[in-house]
């Protein structure tokens, strides 16, 4: 620490030396650059102190590290114990004042580090300046306090302004708020009649599409037996062994076997395509022969081939796979005819490779193509794509392939490019998933749901369907707990963050409830657990993202934590 030479020192002889320190502390600061206010306060310190310590000396001076501050050191009086309330009332003005020994250190920080030039000026002026009467300070105190108060009322006027200011801001916060609210509640109650809406519409296009396969079942039923006759009927006219018949009344007959022919591949595959629907194909899984697969396709389908087009068919890769073969073959067919169907040169291949554990096979034809717009739809039932090239057929093929590679535990995808042909992947599991047994109905006997939003309400009693036999309802926490108090459920989903009372108060209040201990708690909320208090959670038994509800997170959830 460095100090330059003293400013000024001066003794307080008596009590009119305690103006005089004030008015010489007031000049110092004004010297060197302090504001008014802080001249004001470092006077008002001197005169505190000073006043109880008669025959002291005062010196000024600077100092530049570790900061530049006025340093004011009284000493050389004896230290009473009155000096204790001097002391105390300076500290409040001043940035640092300590007592050391015989002395009192007091310091207030400078705005800015003053250069020698300016300090050699100030000890000038200072020692050239008269002290002033008592009452000329007396009169400078009063002018300073009259300051003081007009600057406290005009803060005071500042202050009330703010305030009504506020308050107008408030009420008008208080009518957005009721107003956003209102719509809210409204915008809750869209959804839920949505909700309920929507569930309708499912029930009705479920109701539709059950309606719909039925009908295809019964009708491809009905139509099989007399197509079958009519076929079998043709056939034994047409036999050499029957009558003679015209070369005009075979060829007719020919056509007509032909177009029976045609009429039960279709029917076929309407019933094909409801039985895939109504979920009454069953796969009977075992290792398939994946070389009998390729050989048997590549010798009936090898006649279908127009002139110059060649059907090429790769032997299958060495894997060991566990699926239906019967379903897989059909699969192929199907892909593989559609390819014969739209190719008119070039070649149409069929190759198999396994990647990790799947097996790829991949059907790739040189044809027409699909156009982009089509792409979209060609999965679609009944959907046949437009254009000069279009051939007959139901539109079934693609989609019965695609729901038969779903029934297998696998997919069906595509990529074409219109004028250049397409490719077909059918991805299939080396070996079927193990079937994992859905919670049942009888799963959870009893849940409580506890969350002041009815639609995410709504979506968790919809998540439970078919998982708890009786579900119930509470829109705060002190209602929740006062349900499970009273119907002990087996599951509560609690949301955390509600008006009236806080999901933590109802994880903290089960606590309370011994005979409450066998309820499993799985908080579901869009706040990030880990702003949450320690210790907040240790009653819940798991945490669901609201962002995550679904019957498949619900039902794990449920049967990880109950079973």
């Amino acid at each position: 620490m460095s100090a330059a030479a003293p400013l000024l020192r001066l003794v307080l002889h008596d009590d009119h030396a305690v103006f005089v320190l004030r008015q010489r502390g007031r000049e110092v600061a004004a010297a060197l650059g302090m504001e008014h206010q802080d001249q004001v306060r470092v006077a008002t310190a001197l005169s505190e102190i000073g006043r109880q310590l008669p025959g002291a000396t005062v010196t000024f001076t600077t100092e530049e590290a570790p900061r530049p501050r006025l340093v004011i050191v009284v000493s050389g009086a004896a230290m009473g114990t009155d000096v204790s309330e001097g002391v105390a009332s300076a500290a409040r003005l001043m940035d640092e004042v300590r007592v050391e020994d015989e002395r009192i250190v007091l310091a207030r920080r400078l705005p800015g580090r003053p250069d020698p030039q300016r300090l050699d000026a100030a000890r000038e002026v200072l020692a050239a300046s008269a002290p002033t009467t008592a009452l000329d300070e007396l009169s400078v105190q009063n002018r300073q306090l009259v300051a003081a108060l007009e600057q406290v009322q005009a803060h005071r006027d500042e202050l009330l302004q703010l305030n009504a200011e506020l308050e107008e801001t408030n009420r008008g916060v208080m009518a957005l708020y009721t107003q956003l609210s209102e719509e809210l509640e409204q915008t809750n109650q869209g959804v839920v009649a949505l909700y309920a809406e929507l569930d309708e519409r499912s029930a009705q296009l479920r109701d539709a599409n059950e309606a719909k396969s039925r009908f295809l079942a019964n009708v491809s039923h009905e139509l099989r037996a007399p197509v079958t006759a009519i076929i079998g009927l043709a056939r034994l006219l047409l036999d050499p062994r029957s009558e003679p018949l015209t070369a005009e009344q075979t060829h007719q007959l020919q056509l007509v076997q032909g177009s029976a022919g045609d009429l039960l591949d279709r029917v076929n595959d309407l019933l094909d395509l409801a039985k895939a629907e109504s979920g009454r194909i069953e796969p009977n899984l075992a290792p398939v022969d994946l070389a009998a697969v390729f050989g048997q396709l590549r010798g009936t389908l090898r006649p279908l081939a127009k002139p110059g087009v060649e059907l090429e068919v790769d032997e299958p890769p060495a894997a060991e796979l566990v699926s239906d073969d019967v379903l897989l073959t059909q699969i192929l067919r199907n892909l593989l005819t559609n390819a014969l169907k739209f190719t008119e040169r070039g070649s149409v291949g069929m190759a198999g490779r396994v990647e990790g554990d799947q097996l790829l096979l991949v059907v790739a034809d040189t044809g027409i193509g699909i156009p982009f717009a089509e792409q979209r739809r060609v999965f679609e039932e009944f959907h046949q794509v437009r254009g000069a090239h279009q051939a007959g057929g139901t539109g079934l093929g693609l989609p019965y392939a695609r729901r038969l590679a779903g029934l297998l535990g696998g997919g069906l995808m595509m990529v074409s490019e219109p004028g250049e042909g397409s490719t077909f992947t059918v991805s299939l599991p080396l070996r079927p998933a193990p079937a994992e047994a859905a919670p049942g109905p009888s799963s959870v006997a009893r849940a409580l749901l506890v969350d002041d939003d009815p639609a995410a309400r709504h979506l968790l009693r919809q998540a439970l369907g078919g998982i708890a036999a009786e579900v119930t309802e509470a829109a705060d926490a002190r209602s929740g707990l006062a349900i499970a108090v009273r119907e002990r459920p087996d599951v509560i989903f609690l949301d955390l963050r509600m008006p009236g009372g806080d999901g933590t108060e109802l994880l903290a209040g089960l606590g309370e409830h011994p005979d409450l201990a066998h309820v499993v708690v799985v908080v579901v909320t869009a706040a990030d657990p880990a702003e949450l208090p320690a210790g907040a959670l240790d009653r819940a038994a798991a945490v669901l993202p609201k962002s995550e509800v679904s019957r498949a997170a619900v039902a794990e959830v449920v049967g990880r934590l109950l079973r």
